[in-house]
């Protein structure tokens, strides 16, 4: 029997793919901020603080936040007055905490993910070979959500064991 696969991008022909996708807009909050999108937030991020397109990222989803993001200089991710080097574990750290808070404040956001229990997550946007300065190579975002998804999971297993 072969693995099924589930590739989680805008361009994914499965609704779960579509839904779990950072380009979407679906607003979460991180640390007391709204933000409309992770894409939004982590192209937000390569803004210095007192940037302007640093919030008009946050406000934005999909390409509108891709291309904003395309004009930063990536010389860093800054957050909460800190610079982190960009591509670092931290930044992607610091990235893995928008898309679990996305996906942990949102009941149909979490339902699909566990949906998707046995499944291989990959990340195929469908633009061609993945950027060498990609703020989340498609390995690390698919760790996160893979990860998430045991932890999910999990927490059912022990639900019902507990009954």
């Amino acid at each position: 029997m072969t693995q099924k696969i589930l590739n989680i991008s805008s361009a994914s022909s499965d609704w779960r793919g579509l839904a779990l996708s950072n380009f979407v807009l679906s607003p979460f909050v991180l640390d007391g901020a709204l933000y409309a999108s992770v894409e939004g937030f982590t192209q937000g991020i390569k803004f210095a603080e007192n940037d302007i397109n640093r919030r008009a990222a946050f406000e934005s989803s999909g390409w509108p936040a891709k291309y904003l993001g395309e004009t930063a200089d990536r010389s860093g991710a800054y957050w909460q007055g800190h610079r982190i080097p960009y591509g670092s574990d931290e930044h992607h750290r610091l990235i893995e905490r928008a898309i679990r808070a996305r996906i942990l404040q949102s009941e149909g956001l979490r339902a699909a993910l566990k949906s998707t229990a046995g499944m291989t997550l990959i990340h195929e946007p469908g633009t061609g070979a993945e950027s060498p300065t990609t703020s989340l190579p498609a390995t690390v975002f698919c760790r996160i959500l893979t990860q998430l998804r045991s932890e999910l999971l999990d927490d059912v297993s022990s639900a019902m064991i507990d009954r």
